[in-house]
């Protein structure tokens, strides 16, 4: 290959890498100013003068909270650490939504395990009330030892899944090839702790051990930084004005391809792109995504 194709290739490359962008650094905020307790307020734990918070599981009931306002894109952040020790039957659930039947979702639930047995990450995206994307990975660390921080960037052009800085999946605007995008209903961020043991750790058959209660999951750094909207709401009124509408965010850059390509290689344990039980035929996203 010449030296003259060489360097364009490089230049491309770096090009490439220079449109693309990380996510802001979060501002980490007490759970009070942007956070409010939904269900069994007697579970949830206030430390550190609300810097920090544990939700407590027990055989009579979970709990959780949901941000105060309804947002139409932003970030969404979070550092959490899972349930310890015997955890099976448990879900650890981070998810925005919005509220009608035909409801949005962005879904990051953590699956409990059994002691030494490694925890599944689940995430899906609902559209127009339609969901089935499920994807699952294994972390490549334990979640229960210390805290790691959970994001979701969402504008207009694509959906990004983090932990810590890693993009562990991404969900293209595939509204062209008739696949609907979460764009015009705002949505609330909830968080929650619950049993699930019909379904959550190997498919139901691994219940949940109750002489193990109270399961505590410890949550920090309430970061949102998105366009507040009305549940009415049809676009976001700054939408294209702020950092995450910039042309940056509109993909992933080079280095960032690299990192989702690492995760799904080496910890994916679920795809429904490459499920051909379920989908015989593969979903128009998926191409988009480069999840096949």
């Amino acid at each position: 290959m010449g030296s003259s194709l060489w360097t364009c290739l490089i230049l491309l490359s770096l090009a490439s890498a220079s449109f693309a962008a990380n996510p802001r650094t979060p501002i980490d905020v007490p759970f009070g100013r942007n956070y409010v307790p939904t269900w069994a307020f007697d579970h949830i734990k206030y430390l550190n003068g609300g810097s920090e918070i544990q939700l407590h599981l027990d055989k009579y009931t979970g709990t959780g909270f949901q941000s105060k306002g309804s947002y139409l894109f932003g970030h969404f952040s979070m550092y959490i650490k899972l349930v310890p020790g015997d955890s099976a039957g448990t879900v650890t659930a981070f998810y925005l939504s919005s509220t009608n039947s035909e409801h949005d979702e962005i879904d990051f639930e953590f699956l409990g395990n059994r002691t030494g047995q490694p925890y599944i990450l689940q995430t899906n995206v609902f559209t127009g009330g339609k969901g089935d994307r499920e994807q699952r990975i294994y972390l490549w660390f334990d979640p229960t030892r210390e805290y790691h921080r959970y994001s979701v960037l969402w504008n207009m052009y694509q959906i990004v899944f983090y932990v810590d800085d890693y993009p562990i999946r991404v969900f293209k605007n595939s509204n062209d090839l008739g696949v609907k995008f979460p764009f015009n209903q705002p949505m609330k961020i909830y968080n929650s702790l619950w049993n699930a043991d019909d379904w959550a750790t190997r498919g139901g058959l691994e219940k949940t051990d109750w002489s193990k209660a109270p399961f505590v999951a410890s949550y920090k750094g309430f970061h949102i930084d998105g366009c507040e909207a009305s549940v009415n709401a049809k676009f976001c009124d700054t939408q294209g004005k702020r950092w995450w509408d910039q042309p940056e965010f509109r993909d992933l850059d080079a280095a960032q391809w690299q990192k989702l390509t690492w995760v799904r290689q080496k910890y994916t344990i679920y795809n429904y792109c490459s499920d051909r039980k379920r989908y015989p035929q593969v979903s128009p996203e998926c191409a988009r995504d480069r999840d096949i």
